[in-house]
């Protein structure tokens, strides 16, 4: 099936665990993926995977984390002609609801407009918040997370975007 680049950012773990936890649904498919924080990535790690998988954490009012505002810029310079990408984000949906999961659409906004193939779109159903900059047709661009409010939803999410990635990266 291939190998999985899966960059994230996380400045307090939360990011990071969901991360380990796609990493494994997804190694439990048949995949290799290879986690990478992308305080570590640099232009040439992107553009070493046929697969990405991006995901941060949102701050404040709708702000990247802050590894990847260190990186942002440099996805301009990535050629993802061809490429097929997905996103996660984690946020808090009740004290942020005017910018839930902003720094996933954040990342979407760099990569979309290159010939890409973007996968793993997720219903907003089950959630409650007033705007996103994820959400584009009526659906997240990525999965979208929610520990701070619905931690028990984590772990059946996770299995469920894994079952849909594994048909649409195949």
């Amino acid at each position: 099936m291939g190998s999985i680049g899966l960059f994230y950012g996380s400045s307090s773990g939360v990011t990071e665990t969901v991360a380990q936890k796609i990493a494994a649904a997804l190694n439990a498919k048949g995949f290799v993926v290879d986690v990478i924080n992308v305080a570590n990535a640099s232009k040439n790690s992107f553009e070493k995977y046929d697969k990405l998988i991006l995901g941060s954490s949102t701050w404040g009012m709708g702000d990247l984390q802050d590894d990847w505002e260190n990186i942002i810029s440099d996805l301009e310079d990535v050629d993802f002609n061809g490429k097929t990408v997905a996103f996660f984000g984690t946020g808090d949906q009740e004290t942020y609801a005017d910018t839930f999961l902003d720094a996933m659409g954040t990342i979407y906004e760099k990569v979309v407009d290159s010939k890409v193939n973007i996968v793993g779109c997720w219903p907003v159903d089950g959630y409650s918040f007033g705007d996103s900059k994820a959400v584009v047709d009526g659906e997240f661009i990525g999965l979208a997370i929610d520990e701070d409010n619905q931690s028990s939803m984590t772990k059946k999410r996770i299995a469920d975007w894994a079952e849909m990635l594994t048909a649409q990266m195949a």
